[in-house]
């Protein structure tokens, strides 16, 4: 997750949940140039963990490949994400778009605090088979493109989330991964499913 100080702390730590209760070796960075957000997304990480059923697993992965990573400007950061090269590149920033724009070594990029990485997962179309261990710095997503390069670009508004919520939260609840079912209810959709 590349966030600001405009980044909402229990939203970036629920992202980051959705990414560790996959497997102990999950990768969950924040990258930030702000050190409050940091902070507050640490004690959102604890509270937010104590009931999650995949406790266990989303604790190793924190405690092995988790980290925080407190830059000196957006910039910096964003050069940070960069050289991460990660599978997955969450922006909550001001401007979210135009950060993104600069954004060129990922899987895929989710534009936006609604644009929650469990979305991808789930509905949004990008090619889950994406490149792991930094290796998008190279390649894309598995597909008949797999000899070019591309990044994803997922975005969503609180009323596309809205809509799309309780799907989203029936395909997590069924893959048992609580934490990508909270990252889409925290946002404050309702859910309209049983």
């Amino acid at each position: 997750v590349l966030a600001d100080r405009t980044a909402r702390p229990d939203w970036v730590a629920a992202d980051l949940l959705a990414q560790a209760e996959h497997d102990r070796l999950a990768s969950c960075v924040l990258v930030t140039d702000s050190l409050k957000l940091a902070l507050a997304v640490r004690a959102e990480l604890a509270r937010q963990l104590a009931d999650l059923p995949r406790r266990e697993i989303a604790s190793a992965a924190l405690r092995d490949w988790g980290a925080a990573l407190v830059a000196r400007s957006m910039d910096q950061a964003v050069e940070a994400a960069n050289a991460l090269a990660p599978e997955h590149l969450e922006v909550m920033t001001k401007d979210p778009h135009k950060l993104a724009a600069r954004l060129t070594t990922a899987g895929a990029i989710f534009i936006g605090p609604h644009a929650t990485e469990p979305l991808g997962d789930y509905l949004a179309g990008p090619s889950h088979t994406l490149p792991t261990g930094g290796t998008a710095r190279a390649f894309s997503g598995v597909s008949v493109y797999t000899f070019l390069r591309r990044t994803s670009l997922i975005a969503a508004d609180a009323k596309g989330l809205a809509e799309l919520a309780p799907a989203l939260e029936a395909l997590a609840r069924a893959e048992g991964l609580e934490a990508h079912r909270r990252a889409v209810a925290i946002r404050g959709v309702k859910e309209n499913s049983p």
